[in-house]
């Protein structure tokens, strides 16, 4: 199944949520999954982002339709780049 990494800036309103109740981030998750997105690893970061995300999903199709959902719960700006593993970079090149 494909990778995509989700690079993530929350909002003003997402920060106040996350410090008043953290434990949303899990919720959030749970309504990712069950968009049919398995999250492989999920950072929180210092620096140009806030979040580092690395997800599962059967298409591009889905991963925009999570990418919209983000937006709607206190994220900012969402970019999402598809991934390959070094092994399957490798075999595509032969």
């Amino acid at each position: 199944m494909p990778i995509y990494i989700a690079l993530t800036n929350v909002s003003s309103e997402g920060r106040k949520a996350i410090k008043e109740d953290p434990a949303r981030i899990k919720a959030n998750n749970r309504a990712i999954e069950a968009m049919g997105v398995k999250i492989l690893a999920q950072y929180a970061t210092l620096g140009q982002y806030d979040f580092i995300n690395i997800f599962e999903a059967p298409n591009e199709d889905v991963i925009f339709k999570v990418a919209l959902n983000l937006t709607g719960r206190g994220v900012d700006q969402v970019q999402t780049l598809t991934a390959k593993t070094l092994d399957d970079f490798i075999i595509a090149q032969k």
